[in-house]
Formats: C-alpha cells, structure tokens, sequence
C-alpha cells in the first residue's frame, strides 16, 4: 500500500506509522472502574468501509496526516496534513 504524503509525494506505507482512527474516544475518569477501562482500551468499533485514520510519516518528513481509507480494499482516498491529534 502507498501513502501519498502532501510534502513527500507518493510513499510505500513502510515509512508510515499508524496512529489510529481519527475519531475522539470519552476517556473515562480515573475512578470510572474496571468495566468502564476494559470497554475503553479494548471494545473499539471496526467497521467495513471508509474510514478517517492519522498516519505519521515517521520515516520520512515527519508529518502528520488525516488518511481516508477504505478499510476493504484499502483503496486510500484522500490524505490531508493535520495538527488535530486523538489521544
């Protein structure tokens, strides 16, 4: 799969690492408890079809992107430069 980096041009995905789906999560309180964690940490959706993922060009520029990907085919979409991370 290839990557295109809006500064580097087209890339093989090796130089990527992914981050995660760009999707903000509810972090629980500390206290929320374990059924609360466990949902949190472990019971995330996946669905089939396009989805926003964040990418770091790690091996590369550096950047950080916004990708649109089809989760199937893994047909890339878009890829835009961002400095909105999920954490």
């Amino acid at each position: 799969m290839r990557l295109p980096c809006p500064i580097c041009g087209a890339r093989d995905v090796r130089e990527f690492y992914y981050q995660g789906a760009a999707v903000m999560l509810d972090r629980p309180a500390p206290d929320a408890g374990v059924e609360a964690w466990d949902h949190y940490l472990h019971l995330r959706e996946n669905p089939a079809g396009d989805l926003e993922e964040f990418w770091s060009h790690d091996a590369g520029c550096g950047a950080w992107l916004k990708v649109v990907r089809n989760t199937v085919t893994h047909e890339v979409k878009s890829a835009e430069l961002t400095a909105e991370v999920a954490r």
